[in-house]
C-alpha cells in the first residue's frame, strides 16, 4: 500500500493517484467534472487535501454499480466541502447510493423478464413488443418519436 505521511495535509496530485489507485489522469477528469476540489499553489501546482482520498474511494465504488459520474457529482455536492464528513452524512450517502441501486435493479430485472420472451422473436411490433411500445400507448400523443421512460416500483 503506498502511505502517505500522516502530518502532510497538502497532497500532490501524485500522491493522490498513487494512494487511491487511479490514474494522475483520472484525478485530473474527476476534478474537471467537479467531483472533486484541489487547488494552485504559487509555483502554480496542484494540491489537493487529504479529504478527496475518501471522495475519490466512494467515486470509484459508486462508478462500480454502474451510477453515472453526473449522479454521484449531485450526490458529492450535497456534502460538506470545507470539513471532514461526518458517519451521519456519510450514511445518508449510502442510503442514497442504495435507493439509486435499488431502482437499478428492478429496472434491470423487468428488463430481463421483458426479454425472455423477445429474444429471437424479431417482431419488433409497436403494438405486441413490451419494450418497444407495449399496447401502442405512445399512439395517443401523436405520431414521430417519444421517449418512452418507465418508472417501476422497488
Amino acid at each position: 500500500m503506498n502511505r502517505i505521511d500522516p502530518e502532510k495535509t497538502q497532497l500532490t496530485v501524485g500522491d493522490v493517484a498513487s494512494r487511491s489507485g487511479v490514474a494522475v489522469s483520472t484525478v485530473h477528469f474527476y476534478e474537471s467534472k467537479g467531483l472533486i476540489k484541489g487547488w494552485r499553489t504559487e509555483g502554480n501546482q496542484r494540491r489537493y487535501g487529504r479529504s478527496v482520498l475518501r471522495q475519490i474511494a466512494v467515486i470509484k465504488v459508486a462508478q462500480r454499480t454502474g451510477i453515472p459520474l453526473e449522479t454521484i457529482s449531485a450526490y458529492l455536492k450535497k456534502l460538506p466541502q470545507d470539513r471532514i464528513i461526518s458517519a451521519r452524512e456519510w450514511r445518508k450517502l449510502g442510503e442514497d447510493f442504495r435507493a439509486e441501486l435499488d431502482d437499478r435493479i428492478a429496472r434491470l430485472t423487468r428488463l430481463r423478464d421483458e426479454l425472455d420472451g423477445c429474444i429471437g422473436c424479431g417482431c419488433l411490433s409497436t403494438t405486441e413488443c413490451p419494450l418497444r411500445n407495449g399496447g401502442d400507448v405512445l399512439g395517443v400523443e401523436g405520431t414521430g418519436a417519444v421517449l418512452l421512460e418507465r418508472s417501476f416500483e422497488v
